[in-house]
């Protein structure tokens, strides 16, 4: 039982995904969390609003599927498959996030200071809930797909675009890590 309760090593998890995204190319579907959610739009009505999302939703239905499996996957790990809550930080990491603001970092995987919902319905949290969600949307719209998409889908078929697109997250991310997030706290 202790295996399970193990994150997988890479020789595991590696190959699965490799296997994962072989099967996909070779029934020519495609692979990112966007892709699921223009799927959810479309079957929402928002082709009645833009063109983008004006596509045949059952041809990509396998996409639920995912959604379905992940949120599934999610609460049996969360609730049946962890042992604990903390993360083991770096002590540097740690003392990083206490300077600005976050406290017990690593006692659990979503700080309360940025992930509570007493943080989410504050006016700041909405704000910046409101901004993200739109950066992220206008950024997975304007690179032609998501992170995982890009970096997982995109690179393993060894697609520039892809390339470029994830070097762009990866200095977006590191921007908000170290310049932005330490300005809202």
């Amino acid at each position: 039982m202790d295996f399970i309760l193990q994150p997988w090593a890479w020789y595991v998890a590696g190959p699965v995904i490799a296997i994962i995204m072989f099967l996909l190319f070779f029934y020519g579907e495609r692979f990112g969390v966007s892709s699921n959610l223009e799927t959810l739009c479309s079957i929402g009505g928002a082709g009645k609003f833009s063109n983008y999302f004006k596509i045949d939703w059952k041809q990509n239905k396998w996409n639920l599927m995912f959604v379905a499996g992940a949120i599934t996957g999610g609460f049996i790990a969360a609730n049946w498959l962890t042992i604990n809550d903390t993360v083991a930080l770096n002590p540097q990491t740690v003392k990083d996030l206490a300077e600005i603001g976050i406290k017990n970092a690593g006692a659990t995987y979503l700080p309360d200071e940025i992930f509570s919902v007493e943080t989410m319905i504050s006016v700041k949290g909405f704000f910046i809930l409101l901004v993200a969600g739109l950066m992220v949307g206008f950024g997975a719209r304007w690179a032609g797909g998501c992170t995982s998409g890009h970096a997982i889908t995109g690179l393993s078929n060894l697609e520039i675009p892809s390339l470029i697109s994830v070097i762009g997250f990866f200095i977006g991310g590191l921007t908000m890590t170290w310049i932005i997030l330490p300005l809202l706290f």
